[in-house]
């Protein structure tokens, strides 16, 4: 589903230059769950920003589903992101000026779809997280984790093959993480492809795989095993 080759990021100013990622490779297979962790500023953010087709690398070779992505247009780049990959963010990224259902329509509304098909996934999608009492709700008129489940919500109403998420539960307490923790495995175990960045070694020891990075580069892979320990070993 995602596979980076030795991929770079540098940030340069007229003074330094900066690596973010540095001869940075990865696999993730169709169907994975998979956690990103490692110290903050170690390059977390920038691969899943890249995964995400919202940066692009300095240099290397990024395929997505099979395509390689590393040089496409700003269009085509907006096109695949539009109908693959779906995003969690920690800070929810909600609009405070739409109601529920209609953050959960903005992405579906670049997309094309008819008003009828996206009325029936955005129904389905708040049914899903628990929100159809909601849905005419603004966020300031939601708790932490009811937003977060918005966002959840927005993200399965596009149907994406690969859903990134970063730092989803990092702004919720511990009962509510768990909640959207369950959540998001009801998506992977209908299919989706999910690479979650986290600090919390709890979440990250219910994923199938744990990708640590220092430093800009991958320096432990776990072998590709379920794990459904409560809490991480190491």
């Amino acid at each position: 589903m995602l596979k980076m080759t030795h991929l770079s990021k540098a940030f340069r100013t007229e003074i330094v230059e900066t690596f973010a990622l540095r001869d940075f490779s990865i696999e993730v297979q169709q169907g994975e769950f998979v956690a990103v962790t490692g110290p903050s500023g170690s390059g977390k953010t920038t691969f899943l920003n890249i995964a995400g087709l919202l940066e692009t690398a300095s240099n290397g070779r990024y395929e997505l589903d099979g395509q390689d992505v590393s040089a496409l247009n700003d269009h085509a780049r907006s096109k695949i992101r539009n109908e693959k990959i779906g995003f969690i963010f920690q800070a929810f990224n909600l609009i405070p000026d739409l109601n529920v259902f209609d953050n959960v329509d903005v992405p579906l509304r670049y997309r094309g779809l008819r008003a009828g098909e996206r009325r029936r996934r955005i129904e389905d999608a708040l049914e899903r997280v628990g929100l159809s009492a909601r849905m005419k709700h603004y966020p300031a008129e939601l708790s932490g984790g009811q937003q977060q489940r918005v966002a959840i919500a927005r993200a399965l109403a596009g149907r994406p093959r690969l859903l990134l998420a970063d730092e989803p539960t990092g702004n919720l307490d511990t009962q509510m993480a768990r909640a959207v923790m369950e959540l998001i495995e009801d998506v992977h175990r209908d299919g989706a492809t999910i690479v979650m960045v986290t600090h919390d070694p709890e979440l990250a020891a219910r994923t199938q795989r744990n990708v640590h990075i220092v430093d800009g580069q991958v320096v432990d892979i776990d072998a590709a095993e379920p794990r459904f320990a409560a809490v991480a070993g190491g």
